[in-house]
């Protein structure tokens, strides 16, 4: 080893054999191992939140995807308290890639309000690594947006000779808006090779409140809750929730192997969702988790199998009630979901040379649901149990191929294939009665469900780094996303039952269609990164462009009839520019393009006040569908956040706003409802002592009333399947002012 570079590269990936296996320094051993090959590397348009900042964030919320908020790039659908939509630039849901702790969690849903970012706490994140638009194919798969990757802290071990190793921490938090409150416990009992760790976390809210009032007073009889409660005029209805989740990991390892088992358990005995027209009642899922990952002279080896068990159901929240025309108020609308997911992952990292390193691996999943709705009340929901979705089956499997080459110290290249077989199917279905279900469920059953979509991925990436202060990226992207079993397989025209699916909150109703193809993503991005050496200042900026075809957008549903029993809505339906409209699944074409600036900056260092930095970043993105003409649904305005933060011995503050325009470009299919502009100024503050931490702070500080642009149709309260509650047009507001408090201890 004459050669300095290859000296220090040796040294470097030696330090990184054991990383893997530890979460600390002095509590891991692995044996010296030697590999000539270069560091790998990952695009520079991935952002990610470590520890440090989501530790800040847990304690302003009980929602793991909203701890994306500050990634460039990123930003949220509305939905319940727990289970928010991330998108990345644009791209929303099954659109994305998610994984955590590396499985591939589904939303068994028809709202899919059990979002896979709602199975992990805040408290049980230890980072976030987010891929914007180009993927390397070893990380992306069956998504056209990114790829969203969440884990939990990795095991820890003794030292040699330290004995047994017991540590843990317990933390708590309230927040004054919803009065919301939460626990949180970890505790960890170790020796030098067998590693046992429990964590348990809860949360729960009442209903937020808005700034001002936004609707009718308590004398309205939409106000009144099923139990006699009346809601106030600035009490965002359907916005309470209780989460309740722990796991269970066990790990050993020897030499330069890790095995570890993970069981998981979550129960969500209630999660309202103001954009919806029903909620969450109910909500309990398994996940046991087992992976391996070990390293050779040859390079790493990682598998993976695991499998999620999910039991749901929706029903009309306290909030809510159903109106039956025929004559009164009837129990409610039971809904129930079952849904199996069982995956297997094997990755290798092959070190070919100092120059190239080879990823190959494969992937299997398979996932089964059930959707049913048991009959309720009156002739309109009996005498038979509907069957939404009937023995559903999607089922992936994948081969893929990625080389990495640095050939030299400025250039680094990447290319990968993926090839995947995506085979989804359904059984045969029913209403409920009557004559409009049993045509449309014949006219289904007549069909042949079974559908095969063999799916191509390309990545090339290639990176430029001149200097140690300028790094240049650019790429394409080829990606491919087949449809979910709900834009499928979702049978029923009857008006009442499509306003049960519905996966965007936006107060309209949905219908699949058999026939969808998958979407083809094109994607073409650059990132700049300007930086001093060691990164105290960075600039970076980022381009994208993407056309998708066959993108799953909807068009007008054909209507007659009327009433709930309608089909589509009537015909009405076909031209309404105002009002809650029937919509069809359909392929059409779309382009997506924008940009992302983000950076720091410090402004002074060691004052008599602390040391002083700015952040800030500003997202833009335009979606256009190119078949019809109209603005892409839920795309986020013009956005930007700038926060100055100050440091003082153990104290970090920082005063952030938020900058948000006027959304005005919409899509007239969706009636979607325009927002305001607004800008909101948010207070973090927090002091550490060795073993324990407090943050205080205060979200919307001026006490702003806006309403998200990605929130959705606020249908929250009230008769939703009648049309009788808040009408067409309000979108649900945003939280007033919040001020919050969170503690937690080490030992």
């Amino acid at each position: 080893m004459n050669n300095p570079i290859r000296s220090r590269l040796t040294v470097l990936h030696a330090a990184l054999a054991v990383l893997p296996f530890a979460a600390q320094a002095q509590e891991s051993r692995l044996d010296e191992v030697i590999v000539s090959a270069p560091r790998i590397e990952v695009p520079l348009n991935t952002s990610g939140v470590g520890a440090a900042e989501v530790q800040s964030m847990r304690p302003a919320t009980s929602d793991t995807a909203s701890l994306l908020r500050n990634v460039p790039g990123v930003s949220l659908y509305g939905a319940g308290g727990v289970s928010s939509l991330p998108a990345i630039h644009g791209l929303a849901d099954d659109r994305l890639r998610i994984k955590v702790d590396g499985m591939d969690l589904i939303s068994s849903c028809a709202n899919h309000m059990n979002a896979p970012l709602s199975y992990i706490d805040p408290t049980a994140v230890a980072g976030v690594k987010v891929f914007a638009g180009i993927v390397p194919v070893s990380l992306g798969g069956d998504s056209i947006g990114g790829t969203i990757l969440v884990n939990s802290p990795e095991p820890v071990f003794a030292a040699p000779g330290q004995g047994t190793l017991v540590k843990g921490q317990a933390g708590a938090f309230f927040r004054s808006n919803g009065n919301a409150r939460g626990a949180n416990l970890s505790a960890t009992l170790a020796g030098e090779n067998l590693s046992v760790t429990y964590a348990g976390s809860t949360a729960e809210s009442g209903n937020y409140e808005a700034a001002k009032k936004f609707k009718a007073g308590a004398a309205v009889n939409n106000n009144k809750r099923r139990d006699g409660h009346w809601l106030d005029g600035d009490e965002v209805a359907s916005t309470y929730y209780k989460s309740v989740n722990q796991s269970l990991g066990l790990a050993l390892r020897h030499d330069n192997h890790l095995v570890e088992l993970k069981v998981g358990v979550q129960n969500i005995p209630y999660q309202g969702f103001p954009n919806q027209r029903m909620d969450m009642t109910d909500n309990d899922s398994t996940q046991v988790n087992l992976r391996y990952r070990g390293r050779f002279g040859w390079g790493m080896l990682e598998a993976r199998a695991y499998n999620e068990k999910t039991r749901h159901s929706m029903n009309f929240g306290r909030d809510k009630q159903f109106w039956y025309g025929g004559g009164g108020t009837i129990p409610g609308m039971p809904m129930e979901t079952e849904g199996y997911n069982t995956g297997v992952l094997v990755k290798a990292d092959v070190s070919l040379t100092e120059r190239d390193i080879l990823r190959v691996g494969g992937e299997l999943q398979r996932y089964r649901l059930d959707d049913w709705w048991p009959p309720s009340g009156g002739a309109m929901m009996s005498p038979n149990t509907f069957w939404n979705i009937n023995d559903g089956e999607r089922d992936r499997a994948a081969l893929f191929a990625e080389w990495e080459a640095r050939w030299s110290p400025q250039w680094l290249t990447l290319l990968g294939a993926r090839g995947e077989r995506v085979r989804t199917d359904a059984g045969r279905v029913q209403g409920y009665g009557g004559a409009m279900y049993v045509a449309d469920a014949n006219a289904f059953n007549a069909r042949s469900h079974g559908r095969s979509d063999d799916n191509l991925d390309l990545t090339a990436l290639a990176r430029w780094t001149p200097d140690a202060s300028r790094s240049f990226e650019f790429g394409f992207a080829r990606k491919t996303r087949s449809p979910n079993l709900y834009e499928r397989y979702a049978w029923s025209r009857t008006g009442m039952a499509m306003l049960m699916v519905n996966t965007t909150g936006d107060g309209n109703g949905y219908v699949g269609d058999i026939d969808l193809k998958p979407e083809v993503a094109s994607i073409v991005s650059a990132t700049f990164d300007w930086h001093d050496p060691a990164r105290e200042w960075e600039f970076k900026l980022t381009p994208y462009y993407s056309r998708v075809k066959d993108f799953i957008d909807a068009v007008r549903c054909v209507g007659s009839g009327a009433g709930m029993m309608a089909v589509c809505g009537g015909p009405a339906n076909n031209t309404a520019t105002t009002g809650f409209v029937y919509l069809k699944y359909a392929n059409q074409t779309a382009r997506l393009y924008g940009l992302d600036l983000s950076g720091h900056l410090p402004l002074a260092k060691n004052t008599g006040f602390g040391s002083f930095t700015l952040a800030g970043q500003l997202n833009y993105v335009n979606g256009r569908n190119l078949s019809s003409d109209d603005d892409l649904y839920n795309i986020m305005p013009l956005n930007a956040r700038l926060a100055l933060s100050q440091k003082l011995g153990a104290w970090t503050n920082t005063v952030e706003v938020q900058l948000v325009k006027g959304k005005t470009d919409v899509s007239d299919v969706r009636n979607e409802v325009k927002t305001e502009g607004y800008g909101l100024v948010n207070l973090r503050s927090s002091y550490e002592w060795k073993q324990a931490r407090l943050d205080v702070g205060i979200e919307n500080l001026l006490d702003k009333f806006y309403r998200h642009p990605l929130g959705g149709a606020y249908v929250g309260q009230g008769m939703t399947m009648s049309g009788t509650g808040v009408p067409w047009g309000v979108a649900v507001p945003g939280m007033g002012r919040s001020v919050y408090a969170g503690l937690n201890v080490k030992f």
